[in-house]
């Protein structure tokens, strides 16, 4: 996973700056396979340092943990905190109340679709940069074959920036669909016109995105390392650059001017509630398929903090689904 751990070998570009080495650690974990509370601490442990033996259980009494001579059997929290105590690096958001404050003008009534929208914005922004430095990696290369075999030939490698930039642009685009069905109508309801600005700047970068996959298209088929090929990854790279700076300037638009309008709209919990299922209505590829391909690019705290806001408003059905996702 992008920010969290992994075994095989990477190329630089798909490399982050918290990515870690596994010590010889080794946690066994008993829990039923279909028991969220089995699952949600399987997703804790993929952030830590340690091997997880998983140990499948038909028993539906918490979860155990054994680490060494250590046994331990109880709630997720108390588990959690067990590890947290072993394994203090990273450091998780483990409790299901609200994140602490990363942005200065959050609160405790901030309602919870405002922390999922940012959390958004942060995963966003570390793909566009991923991607950005991919094709920078694979233009500086003019076409050479790279030293890890993992990525294959160049029109395989070319293949593999495909698919992952294709999946960046399917959140993107659900996730200004949720601003627009969702978050936008609750502040329009309020103040008309308030968000004609925001709608327009996704119009505005739709077609930047598909330009993206239709130059990606053409390089696919190209020769490596003609003229042809490396003027395209240059009209590229120009088309991944705007983009990635208008995302940029459109996220921080809205955490200035847009989402701390929220709070004046005093959403109750079941309204709440209401709200993020909505969210995640939308975004349903997203929090399903993509959802592992979407948590990659929050740090282990953050990932902790989303998931939990959503099993904290979310049915069982939805949060389990989001669980296998991550974890089988």
């Amino acid at each position: 996973m992008g920010n969290c751990v992994g075994t095989a070998k990477k190329s630089a570009a798909e490399i982050a700056p918290s990515e870690l080495i596994k010590p010889p650690a080794v946690v066994k974990l008993y829990g039923h396979p279909e028991s969220i509370a089995t699952s949600h601490i399987r997703l804790a442990l993929l952030y830590k340092p340690v091997t997880l033996q998983f140990v499948p259980s038909d028993a539906q009494e918490n979860p155990t943990i054994m680490y060494k001579s250590d046994v331990v059997t109880g709630s997720v929290e108390e588990i959690l905190r067990y590890l947290n105590s072993k394994f203090p690096d990273p450091p998780l958001t483990v409790t299901n109340s609200t994140p602490s404050s990363i942005w200065g003008w959050c609160g405790e009534t901030t309602p919870a679709v405002v922390w999922v929208v940012l959390l958004q914005h942060r995963s966003l922004n570390w793909h566009l940069e991923r991607v950005m430095k991919w094709a920078e990696d694979m233009a500086a290369r003019g076409g050479n074959a790279r030293g890890d075999p993992s990525m294959g030939s160049p029109r395989m490698e070319v293949k593999k920036f495909a698919k992952s930039y294709s999946q960046l642009q399917q959140v993107l685009l659900e996730h200004a669909q949720m601003e627009e069905r969702v978050l936008f109508q609750i502040l329009e309801s309020a103040d008309r016109g308030l968000c004609k600005s925001a709608n327009e700047e996704h119009a505005r970068d739709l077609p930047i995105m598909n330009g993206i996959k239709e130059e990606i298209k053409i390089i696919g088929v190209m020769n490596a390392g003609s003229p042809d090929y490396q003027e395209a990854f240059s009209r590229l790279l120009s088309r991944l650059k705007k983009l990635k700076e208008n995302c940029k300037q459109h996220f921080e638009e809205e955490e200035r001017e847009l989402l701390p309008l929220m709070e004046a709209t005093e959403l109750n919990k079941p309204q709440q509630v209401k709200v993020l299922q909505q969210s995640l209505d939308v975004m349903r590829e997203t929090h399903s398929h993509l959802f592992r391909f979407f948590m990659e690019g929050l740090s282990p705290q953050d990932a902790m903090q989303y998931f939990s806001l959503i099993k904290k408003y979310c049915d069982n059905v939805r949060v389990s689904l989001m669980l296998h996702m991550m974890v089988d």
